[in-house]
């Protein structure tokens, strides 16, 4: 099996690579972006209906398990009809050189829509006097806002075995299961694939964490589970389509025991294929090299990413040396140089955008154009704040023994690097920022042109006001948490990478997308401060062109 480093350097880009690619997309085979069960029953378990209207920028910003407004736990249904459509659901549908075209809630590469949700609940109630849900494992449809019915009976027991009796996941009401299908993505990525699935899937888990956070839901990301267990509750082959993450949403107080583990039965539901799938085995082979095999070794994983000193830097880039840095703060931007640091000023909750989250979910779009004109430097200060701080994560902790202001994940993982082209008051230049300062530290210089060769050689994205580069030192991190930490790296990147999506379209001025890029080329320009670190994701923002 390959080693998490291998699979990632092998499937780097660079500019020698790609001229010498003479693959060709075989559109006759391209297949359905949805998964169809031939035979599997349908339920429909409700209809989609409007979240609260917390605004976007609110329920995004939420680093903890708890939502930011109901502390003490839920106190309605979980609607899961409305939490899968607009995590994964599709949301709007337009007319596109004369064809008929669907989006999703979430953004994917491509648009080619390769990651399923699948919910294991128990016995739900309904909302609004609507009949509640019977304990089972379903398959959801985004075509339909339907559900196949996989099994029927309450399987959290299994869950919390192959979690390692984790408490997020042993309460919850409701596990949603993020799976990628490889096929649907490797038809164009081939074995970029692997990268694709954490970032799509993170896009995904941004909208879900939001919407089920504005709902007054806890909700938390678990990545420590027995893979295997996972893969045969669900009746999937990895081969062909592997489970990524857990998502526990809510908090069962009742005294039934969602403990008990019954035997699985397998099953091996069949599906229609609507393209003849070209098998890409590292796909497969890199994901079976990072499995945990039962509980006891989730355990042990999760133990891992305590450092001695209890701190988890992996290879992460703290601000420079502090002395002189008040006076550095207070500096004028437009004299800033190489070192120095320019304090942001996001707005506060009570002047913010109040776009809802189902509003910012239904505006977000691709940006194709953007104007050179300068954003407003608090606006961009505010997306920044929004999206980049800690993700509710397993690994770092038991999120149950967490204040309602610690992060169950600190933001560790990965860092953040800005080239800035036109952000009032905010020089052009390369930038680190770190969130828990709000302040842009100037690693050195950039342009345009620069900006959209490290992207494949797309102009479009140096023509963005800024884009914002997420980077991980792959080493440091499978050196301390093996190759699951790969994942892990990958999905902290989507999932802030979701989060920027929500937080550009919550302002009406701004639009934005996520592009790929030459990795070595990007670590060459952020470098000596990246020197140890590559690129997860890219996004880049900044207002539409006319």
């Amino acid at each position: 099996m390959v080693d998490a480093r291998e699979y990632h350097e092998r499937t780097k880009h660079s500019p020698r690579e790609l001229r010498a690619d003479d693959f060709e997309l075989d559109f006759a085979n391209r297949p359905r972006p949805s998964k169809e069960y031939v035979d599997l029953p349908r339920r429909s378990l409700g209809t989609v209906s409007t979240p609260p209207e917390t605004p976007a920028l609110q329920a995004i910003a939420t680093a903890t398990a708890e939502p930011n407004e109901t502390p003490d736990g839920d106190t309605d249904p979980i609607d899961l009809t409305t939490l899968c459509h607009y995590a994964a659901g599709v949301t709007k549908t337009l007319e596109v050189r004369g064809e008929t075209a669907t989006f999703r809630a979430a953004a994917c590469t491509g648009k080619l829509y390769h990651v399923d949700l699948y919910a294991i609940t128990g016995d739900l109630d309904g909302s609004d006097g609507a009949d509640g849900i019977d304990a089972g494992v379903y398959h959801y449809d985004p075509d339909t806002d339907e559900f196949h019915v996989l099994r029927e009976g309450d399987y959290r027991g299994v869950l919390a075995d192959a979690a390692g009796d984790y408490r997020g996941i042993a309460d919850a009401p409701v596990t949603i299961v993020a799976t990628s299908e490889w096929w649907r993505n490797a038809w164009k990525y081939r074995n970029r694939t692997y990268r694709h699935a954490f970032w799509d899937s993170g896009t995904i888990l941004a909208n879900l964490l939001a919407v089920a956070h504005a709902s007054g839901h806890r909700a938390e990301v678990v990545t420590g589970f027995a893979d295997d267990s996972v893969a045969r509750l669900l009746g999937l082959d990895p081969d062909d389509e592997a489970p990524l993450e857990l998502v526990a949403v809510g908090r069962d107080d009742s005294e039934a025991d969602a403990r008990t583990v019954e035997p699985i039965d397998p099953i091996d539901p069949a599906t229609e294929l609507a393209s003849d799938p070209v098998d890409y085995p590292l796909l497969a082979d890199v994901w079976r090299a990072s499995r945990l095999s039962d509980g006891e070794t989730v355990v042990e994983w999760r133990e891992r990413f305590a450092g001695d000193d209890g701190s988890t830097p992996f290879g992460t880039h703290p601000p420079g040396d502090s002395e002189g840095r008040e006076a550095s703060l207070k500096q004028s931007a437009r004299s800033a140089g190489d070192g120095d640091r320019i304090a942001l000023d996001p707005v506060d909750e009570d002047t913010a955008s109040s776009r809802p989250i189902e509003n910012t979910i239904g505006r977000r779009g691709s940006l194709r154009e953007y104007s050179h004109e300068p954003i407003s430097s608090r606006k961009f200060a505010t997306v920044l704040d929004r999206a980049l701080g800690g993700v509710p994560l397993d690994c770092f902790g038991d999120s149950e023994d967490s204040g309602p202001d610690e992060p169950a994940e600190p933001s560790t993982l990965v860092d953040c690097y800005c080239l800035v082209h036109a952000v009032e008051g905010v020089p052009t230049g390369a930038y680190q920022y770190h969130p828990a300062e709000n302040v842009l530290e100037r690693i050195g210089d950039t342009d345009r042109e620069t900006a959209g060769h490290l992207a494949l050689d797309q102009s479009v994205v140096g023509d963005a006001a800024a884009n914002v580069y997420l980077l991980a030192d792959v080493e440091a991190i499978v050196e301390q948490v093996g190759n699951r930490g790969y994942r892990l790296a990958q999905l902290a990147a989507g999932i802030r990478l979701g989060r920027l999506y929500l937080a550009t379209y919550a302002h009406r001025t701004l639009g934005g997308r996520g592009f790929t890029f030459y990795d070595d080329r990007v670590t060459e320009h952020l470098s000596p401060r990246a020197a140890n670190q590559t690129p997860m994701t890219l996004f880049a923002l900044g207002e539409p062109a006319e």
